[in-house]
């Protein structure tokens, strides 16, 4: 198992067949009715996000000041600065901004620090720089919130300074003309989950007249799905409008930039969708910036000349496979440390190391956070100092761990999930401790638990047709806050495995109720695994349209697998799961109800098997006895629930220790209605009944 716990929703029976009703494909309606979405109405709402108006811009504090600031510096012929972060967020709102600015007259340097030389946001150097080429006005985005004694700095430059950010705020904020973050306590913006390209459109928007908002919208919502998608935004809300209209525009009409790294990653003729950001567009964008030369990434998309977008985009992909082989180095390097360690009570990995390359550290903690199932912080030193990326695991807030260890690190900035921060090396110690004890605090003591959502079991293999798998793409676009839907089934037979990819990928053949699969896992050998012909397993899958020379067919993606527990496993797991209050299927809910014929069948073979009123057995030797006894097709679980409903209304006690029962049976000289019973009640409900 890749996962410790499969947390598996139990959609409501009744509202998956009402959105099938109302014209859903069924694998689309189990997905959402897992989330929450139970009535067509609700749904229809969901999928047609992007649909309308986007909030109006000026409800996002200072947003008013920013652009009044703007337009003045447009008008006077200023010139400006837009300074940027060098990651995928970073470098497309920069390249937004500017377009936008330029297009409308402005004079206008884009500005991105080099991550390797600079680090993040603003610095003294760049600030002298800029006012040294006669900038007048600096507009910062996807950076500055935190940039306290650089935003003072500016001022005594001169240097004019409006901030836009989509990063936690601390209890300060710079002075400048204009902090414009929608996470601010005191912004009120309807939406504050934008990333810093979405705040970044929002200030152009807030430049335009209303009636030209909507063209303003088509002209950048590529660049700002991009930059969404990358930095891992909920796609919910806004977020999921504007990513709906930027993918429509990649796939119809990509500027010259995104057409050219489209075609240079192989990827042009397969459609795009935030996948096709998430996994090929944005690692070779990325790769500028953690490689030290963000320039090229963003010359890539200000650029008009399609030669000249092709000559960069093939650079980017030289970069991205740089950026791989020296992650690869590092991330083995982190493996061989970590297995000489102690793994007892791991609660969070902190290392630090001299030479690393700091601009693929970051990627490594993700890895390592995935593989150990708790926090990583990669620290590279140099002198003495070091600067730190992290990355969270399990819900584990990074940027308040962060903050209560403020007296320790020499600056921090970012998300509760992606972070950054330095420090001195003499630090490190009281910050593992002080890291580890948050993590300690979070967790009460219990440990993180890698834990997969599942959206459904699905009763049937032959739910999985092209039809179905293909009507998934309703719900796109897919990602955080709105992940591609994830299924399970149960007991499928492993009928053949090879390993591909030159042994890195693990694909498979199932059989489940004599329909064929054909599944691939990813980044698994079969050792790792753990299976083999012949075996039987329980399957996570994201369910695929695998494309191979002309033919189409049904792929599963799968997520984990584990080994397929025997039916008398399978059935006390279940029942188990009823004795807890945990969540049914309706279909495990309908398994686990007794029929009048075997509560009758139960109580006959009690009163005729008992001694002195009482009769001691196990669980399986009673279902069997009552099988036999009188020819009913009778379950261990069934048998148990039988046992529960006629103790909860008195006419047995029933003690359990392991397998063991120990039944007494009542005197009871009235009539007892079964179905009153609550069990049975919660029951019928779970199946859809009641």
């Amino acid at each position: 198992m890749k996962y410790q716990k499969w947390d598996q929703a139990a959609p409501d029976r009744k509202a998956v067949l009402a959105l099938r009703e109302s014209g859903l494909p069924a694998l689309a309606s189990l997905a959402l009715c897992a989330r929450g979405v139970e009535d067509p109405e609700a749904a229809r709402a969901f999928l047609s996000a992007g649909e309308g108006e986007l909030p109006d811009p000026f409800l996002m504090k200072d947003m008013d000041k920013a652009a009044e600031r703007v337009a003045l510096a447009l008008e006077r012929g200023e010139h400006m600065a837009v300074y940027g972060d060098y990651d995928v967020d970073g470098i497309t709102s920069t390249c937004l901004l500017t377009r936008f600015l330029r297009e409308r007259g402005g004079r206008v340097t884009p500005y991105i620090p080099d991550r390797l030389e600079e680090g993040y946001g603003l610095n003294r150097e760049a600030l002298n720089t800029l006012r040294e080429r006669g900038v007048s006005l600096i507009v910062t985005v996807d950076c500055g919130i935190t940039a306290l004694e650089e935003a003072d700095y500016a001022a005594s430059l001169g240097l004019d300074l409006v901030i836009t950010d989509h990063h936690e705020c601390k209890e300060r904020l710079p002075r400048a003309l204009a902090v414009v973050d929608p996470r601010q306590k005191d912004c009120g913006y309807p939406f504050p989950c934008l990333a810093g390209v979405g705040v970044a459109l929002k200030l152009a928007l807030a430049l335009t007249p209303p009636e030209e908002r909507e063209g303003v919208l088509e002209d950048y919502a590529d660049l700002a799905a991009v930059g969404t998608v990358a930095d891992v935004m909920k796609l919910t809300g806004e977020n999921r409008a504007i990513v709906r209209r930027g993918l429509s525009r990649l796939e119809r009409d990509p500027r010259p930039g995104f057409r050219a790294l489209l075609r240079e990653s192989r990827a042009e003729d397969r459609g795009v969708n935030a996948s096709t950001v998430g996994f090929t567009l944005a690692p070779r964008i990325n790769a500028a910036g953690r490689m030290g030369r963000p320039a090229l990434a963003a010359e890539l998309f200000l650029t008009d000349d399609p030669i000249r977008a092709e000559e960069l985009s093939r650079s980017l992909c030289a970069l991205n496979r740089e950026r791989q082989q020296t992650e690869a180095l590092i991330f083995q390097e982190c493996l061989a440390r970590l297995d000489r360690e102690p793994a007892q009570r791991r609660r969070a990995i902190v290392l630090a190391g001299e030479g690393w390359h700091q601009g693929v550290v970051g990627i490594v903690a993700s890895r390592l956070a995935e593989r150990y199932a708790c926090p990583a912080f990669m620290i590279c030193l140099q002198d003495g100092k070091g600067k730190g990326s992290c990355r969270s695991f399990g819900g584990f807030n990074l940027f308040e761990a962060l903050e209560s260890c403020a007296g320790l690190l020499e600056g921090y900035g970012g998300h509760a999930l992606a972070a950054g921060f330095t420090i001195r090396e003499e630090q490190i110690g009281a910050f593992r401790r002080r890291i580890e004890a948050c993590v300690e605090a979070w967790t009460g003591g219990g440990g993180l638990v890698s834990t997969l959502e599942i959206d459904a079991e699905l009763p049937d293999a032959s739910l999985l047709t092209l039809e179905e798998v293909e009507g998934l793409d309703i719900l796109e676009p897919c990602g955080a806050g709105n992940p591609k839907p994830v299924f399970s089934l149960r007991c499928c037979t492993v009928s053949a495995l090879n390993e591909v990819g030159g042994g890195r990928h693990l694909k498979l053949r199932l059989t489940k109720g004599g329909t064929v699969l054909d599944a691939i896992f990813f980044s698994t050998t079969a050792a790792d695994a753990g299976v083999a012909p012949g075996d039987r397993v329980d399957v996570a899958f994201t369910p695929q349209i695998n494309e191979f020379r002309g033919s189409r067919a049904v792929q599963l993606q799968l997520c984990d697998l584990k080994a397929a527990p025997t039916r008398m496993e399978a059935e006390r797991a279940v029942y188990d799961r009823l004795r807890r209050g945990d969540a049914l299927s309706p279909r495990e809910a309908e398994a686990l109800i007794p029929s009048r014929a075997e509560f009758a069948a139960v109580w006959r073979y009690l009163n005729g098997h008992a001694r002195l009123g009482r009769v001691e057995d196990t669980a399986r030797r009673l279902a069997r006895g009552v099988s036999r006894t009188y020819g009913i097709k009778e379950t261990v679980m069934r048998t148990l629930v039988c046992l529960d409903v006629m103790d909860e209304r008195g006419l047995i006690r029933v003690e359990q220790s392991t397998d063991h029962l120990r039944i007494d049976l009542c005197q009871v000289e009235r009539k007892v209605d079964l179905e009153g019973s609550e069990l049975m009640k919660r029951l019928r409900r779970l199946a859809g009944e009641g």
